[in-house]
C-alpha cells in the first residue's frame, strides 16, 4: 500500500512500493502511459536507480525507482502535492 514522505521542501513523495524490483516500475510507467497518457520526457538509469520525468496535468513529475526505496513519485515543487496524491490514489486502486 503506498504512503507519503513530506521532504523539508514541502514536498510530498508518494512511495507506491517500498519492497519490489524494476518489474513493478515498469508495471507502473506502463499503466501512466497507456492508460493516463503520459509521455515520458526525460530518462535516468543508474545502477541503483531510475528517474523517468513526465508531465501530468501541467505538472513535471518523476517516476522514481531505487532497490532500497522501492518505485515512489515525487513533484519538483510543493505546487503539484495534490497531483502526487491523485496519482497514488490511482495506482493504489489498480495494484493493491
Amino acid at each position: 500500500m503506498s504512503y507519503q514522505l513530506t521532504k523539508s521542501s514541502g514536498v510530498v513523495e508518494a512511495v507506491i512500493d517500498d519492497n519490489c524490483g524494476m518489474k513493478k516500475f515498469y508495471s507502473i510507467a506502463n499503466l501512466l502511459s497507456t492508460e493516463l497518457r503520459v509521455k515520458f520526457t526525460a530518462k535516468s538509469d543508474e545502477f541503483h536507480s531510475t528517474d523517468w520525468t513526465f508531465l501530468y496535468k501541467g505538472h513535471p513529475l518523476k517516476l522514481h525507482y531505487n532497490i532500497y526505496n522501492g518505485v515512489s513519485i515525487s513533484p519538483d515543487n510543493s505546487r503539484a502535492n495534490a497531483v502526487v496524491k491523485e496519482l497514488a490514489t490511482i495506482l493504489e486502486k489498480k495494484y493493491f
